[in-house]
């Protein structure tokens, strides 16, 4: 299973004759969830997140990021842009106000969501998200996996080794098995998230991962591209209320990461959790995730 049936696909218009590829699920008058995925990846629903977000009265929404899939690409855009976007999803469903969450590579844009529309976002969660690549006191690439501090070096670096490393994953990528995605994956997965990589969520997470390089690498060089620039806010401005979700054996985007984002942000909530990892937090977490959500919201 890699998504419900009732999901609903449609394309979304933001500016310049671009489109985004958006998916909803659950009840269509229900606020807005909207998920922000990680990198490389698309925007697809997992089941048990939809039915968490539906036992809640919400409607989970995701939007696939410029580059990716059917999403037209957006040179040069930085993490701020997804702000816009992300607003005119939310006004093709109708909605005023919503929630914003990001995994791993989306939490920085969830973030860009609770800097630039505070007006709209009711409370954000980032979970497993990467910090500012030049952030004050964060070593960005420390006890981070091989994979990852090659990718983000050559990202801020050498954008032609860049391009060289993601074709070689894509080309993985693009026969990976459910069965083998962990052990593909190699170093960036840690024993708890091996165990997590398994069943309905390793099918789901390599249908995400396939799409994602389904139309090539640029929404993955674009997103590695805009972590390693200035995001285009200020974390210190965020008002609305923010949760950080971190694991400690999270070998994708390690602990010193979360643990920065929940100082960084003005009355950050904070849930560092040491046992757990960089998939297995949200799997295991999501409906704590949506929870505190909800509780931040009305406080």
């Amino acid at each position: 299973m890699t998504a419900p049936d009732d999901v609903r696909t449609f394309r979304v218009e933001v500016g310049g004759g671009r489109m985004l590829e958006v998916r909803a699920a659950g009840p269509a008058d229900g606020i807005p969830l909207i998920a922000h995925h990680g990198t490389p990846s698309i925007g697809l629903p997992f089941g048990p997140y939809v039915a968490t977000a539906a036992s809640r009265g919400l409607q989970l929404v995701t939007a696939t990021r410029p580059g990716y899939a059917g999403s037209t690409r957006d040179p040069g855009r930085t993490v701020a842009s997804c702000a816009a976007d992300t607003a005119a999803v939310a006004d093709a469903v109708g909605a005023e106000r919503f929630y914003v969450t990001g995994q791993s590579g989306g939490g920085p844009h969830a973030l860009a969501c609770a800097a630039l529309l505070p007006e709209r976002v009711l409370a954000c969660s980032s979970t497993a998200g990467v910090g500012p690549w030049d952030a004050p006191g964060l070593d960005f690439l420390a006890d981070m996996a091989e994979e990852n501090v090659e990718e983000m070096t050559d990202a801020a670096h050498d954008h032609d080794a860049l391009i060289a490393y993601l074709e070689k994953m894509a080309g993985m990528f693009e026969t990976v098995s459910p069965e083998d995605l962990a052990a593909e994956l190699g170093g960036l997965v840690s024993p708890v998230d091996a165990g997590a990589l398994t069943g309905n969520f390793a099918a789901h997470a390599t249908a995400m991962v396939k799409g994602s390089v389904s139309t090539g690498i640029w929404g993955w060089f674009d997103d590695d591209l805009a972590f390693v620039r200035d995001w285009g806010f200020a974390l210190e401005d965020i008002a609305v209320p923010v949760s950080v979700w971190q694991g400690g054996e999270d070998r994708m985007v390690p602990f010193a990461h979360g643990r920065w984002l929940a100082e960084a942000i003005p009355g950050a909530r904070a849930y560092l959790l040491q046992d757990e990892g960089h998939l297995s937090l949200v799997v295991g977490s999501f409906d704590r995730i949506v929870d505190d959500m909800l509780d931040a919201s009305e406080g």
